[in-house]
């Protein structure tokens, strides 16, 4: 059984691989943390105690960064032309949700879930990777503490969706990025690279939802205003970002990696590039040198993918 904290800015895409973890028969989710991104952090918060609450989904919700791990960036916008203004594709989400926050802070609660199970907490994070990075400032040993980072973010031989350089959950927050990328954890990116390949066709995410029922129709209606987003990029259909981050947890030999240690632009013209050195390449003396090696995702079988987030979100209901 993996145990997972879900660090998630909730966001069309966040929402389908949240009900990806919560019904997943071999995923245990033991927290849901939340970050500024696709909406404020009042509004990612809310989203997550809404989908808690609709979904039934006992793990606790930590609300977590609102702004950048250096305050002085400046604040981009919200994506509302993507996620619309409600950040859940406009479906008219209530102003607020009567469920409990947890009182930690999220990097907090990152913090004592780790030291309370050593050697067995996932971290899949899929927006900024503020939080992941005030954890590791507050108490770097927790990165000894933690089975695995699986990150949904950058683009490495693949062009990026912000910038030509950079992909949006890393442009976001670069400084942050690339704490996380350079700690001695075992991090996994899925990025661009293999996302990009993976996408959802509005006929097969409306037969999963006459099949998975009232949960699977609600992950429906709201992906809507998404896939009218991705009409002009994808035709008929949605990429699933952030839900390819979470099969790769259980299905890893759907993907392609290669390992290197990774750095991430911090200002000018390529603000938020992500840059693997592959290991066994040789440069000159540079800043990847001595750091810890990292998987990037280089290729993905995106229809056994879709596949595996179909079992979860609709067998596993019949069982």
């Amino acid at each position: 059984m993996y145990k997972v904290i879900y660090d998630t800015d909730p966001g069309v895409d966040d929402a389908m691989a949240l009900l990806f973890l919560h019904r997943h028969p071999d995923i245990d989710l033991i927290g849901v943390t939340t970050v500024f991104g696709n909406a404020s952090i009042e509004t990612t918060t809310r989203n997550a105690l809404f989908l808690k609450r609709e979904w039934g989904i006992a793990a606790p919700v930590a609300k977590g960064a609102s702004e950048t791990i250096d305050p002085s960036r400046p604040h981009a916008g919200w994506p509302t032309f993507i996620h619309g203004e409600d950040g859940l594709g406009n479906i008219g989400v209530p102003e607020t949700i009567e469920l409990p926050v947890d009182r930690r802070p999220a990097y907090r609660f990152i913090i004592d879930t780790v030291r309370a199970h050593p050697g067995e907490v996932t971290l899949i994070a899929v927006g900024r990777m503020t939080n992941l990075a005030l954890a590791l400032r507050e108490s770097p040993e927790i990165a000894g503490l933690v089975k695995e980072v699986i990150v949904m973010g950058g683009a490495f031989d693949v062009p990026g969706n912000v910038t030509p350089a950079a992909e949006a959950n890393i442009h976001g927050d670069p400084e942050a990025a690339d704490i996380v990328f350079t700690a001695p954890w075992k991090v996994t990116i899925v990025g661009l690279d293999v996302t990009t390949k993976t996408v959802m066709t509005g006929g097969f995410l409306a037969e999963m939802a006459v099949a998975g029922g009232k949960d699977v129709q609600l992950l429906a209606d709201l992906s809507q205003f998404y896939i009218d987003f991705y009409k002009q990029r994808v035709g008929d259909g949605m990429v699933i970002h952030d839900s390819c981050a979470c099969v790769y947890l259980v299905a890893p030999e759907l993907f392609e990696t290669r390992s290197g240690s990774v750095r991430v632009v911090s200002g000018g013209l390529a603000d938020g590039q992500t840059i693997q050195k592959p290991d066994g390449r040789h440069f000159g003396p540079s800043a990847w040198d001595d750091l810890p090696s990292q998987m990037v995702c280089t290729a993905i079988q995106p229809e056994k993918v879709l596949q595996v987030i179909r079992t979860a979100l609709v067998e596993s209901v019949r069982a």
